[in-house]
């Protein structure tokens, strides 16, 4: 596994929760990494990117309240996550390709090739 997330939690809406990934194990070189979340009965979507400029997109329903961020000297990739809401309950997970691709939140997951074991969110 060269992806670990950890920083999940349970928190109550309109609270505030940071997550990261551990991405000092992945030695691809990579254009792009990402967050993506899975709720259950509902398909893996994208949450948010970070290109290797450091320029970043978000889904339309965390844009303004979610921020993504690279550390390169921890070697981290963070979701700092304010303001959730109950929507936002799902397992969180960090991506990455390992060939360049989109940079964006709308790129499915099948062109991510590593993914993490996922941290899990729950807003209530």
């Amino acid at each position: 596994v060269q992806l670990v997330e950890s920083g999940g939690g349970s928190v109550q809406a309109g609270g505030s929760l940071r997550l990261s990934c551990d991405v000092s194990r992945f030695t691809y070189s990579t254009n792009c990494m990402a967050w993506f979340r899975q709720a259950p009965g509902k398909e893996r979507e994208g949450v948010a990117t970070i290109d290797s400029d450091g320029r970043t997109t978000y889904a339309d329903s965390v844009k303004g309240r979610f921020t993504i961020s690279k550390d390169n000297g921890k070697k981290t990739l963070d979701l700092q996550m304010n303001s959730l809401k109950p929507e936002d309950t799902a397992m969180y997970y960090c991506a990455a390709p390992r060939h360049h691709i989109r940079c964006s939140s709308d790129v499915e997951s099948i062109w991510y090739n590593e993914w993490g074991q996922g941290t899990q969110v729950t807003v209530s």
